[in-house]
């Protein structure tokens, strides 16, 4: 995948999976890096349960991008101790 595709990937996973966990988006810049980040965290976890991970820009991919972003961020919370909402 190019890096835009990546970027854009990262911030639609990033912005889903914020709003699944907490409401609201992490902005722009922090929607990316948590959907970037939990791409590669979703490819690992699908591919360690023996599914595929990220392929391409795709539906499928997306779904794994924000499975690991959401992952990332409950992760993420339960370390930092943040509330969710």
């Amino acid at each position: 995948m190019s890096l835009l595709a990546w970027i854009i990937l990262g911030l639609i996973a990033g912005f889903i999976a914020s709003w699944i966990v907490g409401g609201t988006g992490q902005g722009v810049i922090g929607d990316i890096i948590i959907g970037v980040i939990g791409a590669v965290v979703g490819g690992w976890l699908f591919n360690f349960f023996g599914m595929a991970g990220v392929g391409g820009f795709n539906l499928y991919s997306l779904l794994v991008a924000v499975v690991g972003a959401a992952v990332l961020l409950v992760v993420y919370h339960l370390i930092t101790r943040t509330p969710h909402s």
